[in-house]
């Protein structure tokens, strides 16, 4: 049986528990599975979430619950929610300035890019985001350098710009995590 590329990483994707965008959950996640990853989903409460298309996720743990040692990778998903709910969580903050330090992967999309900003993770980095005056003045007030691309790696930071993305996005996460040593 040939070996998965993924085989033995966790990576943690967050959610808002309303309006997370489906595509940006359900397309990474199908593909980091596909390649043996283990997935869990955190979000700011348990119980269902709701997709903004009408799908849903049972999320594994608590935002405030988790813990960047457990992951290889923390992808957060964006949606209408990511702003409300997200955008400003401390204890999220705070798990992906964890997660910077410790080298792991770290992606967003769509509008949660802007999550990474506020975190203080875009300085003088490379990124892109779901263009709007908001989401793009979070990206400038932290430092980013915005790319008008769908994709943007920059070293283990990896950003998308919305649901047509997910596939690549998905894809530039499988990679970085496939070239780092287990």
């Amino acid at each position: 049986m040939e070996e998965k590329s993924l085989q033995g990483k966790r990576i943690l994707m967050i959610i808002a528990p309303e309006d997370f965008r489906d595509e940006e959950l359900f397309t990474p996640k199908g593909l980091f599975e596909a390649e043996g990853a283990e997935v869990k989903i955190a979000s700011t409460r348990l119980g269902p979430a709701r997709g903004m298309l009408g799908g849903s996720a049972s999320p594994d743990l608590l935002i405030a619950d988790a813990r960047a040692d457990d992951y290889d990778a923390i992808v957060v998903v964006g949606g209408m929610g990511s702003p409300t709910y997200l955008w400003p969580n401390e204890a999220l903050h705070r798990l992906l300035r964890e997660a910077e330090e410790k080298g792991k992967v770290i992606g967003a999309i769509c509008l949660s890019p802007a999550v990474l900003a506020r975190a203080g993770l875009l300085r003088g980095r490379r990124a892109t985001v779901y263009a709007t005056e908001e989401s793009l003045r979070e990206l400038r007030q932290g430092g980013a350098h915005y790319q008008s691309v769908d994709v943007v790696t920059d070293g283990r930071l990896i950003t998308a710009s919305g649901p047509q993305a997910a596939a690549e996005f998905g894809r530039a996460i499988c990679a970085q995590l496939a070239a780092r040593s287990s």
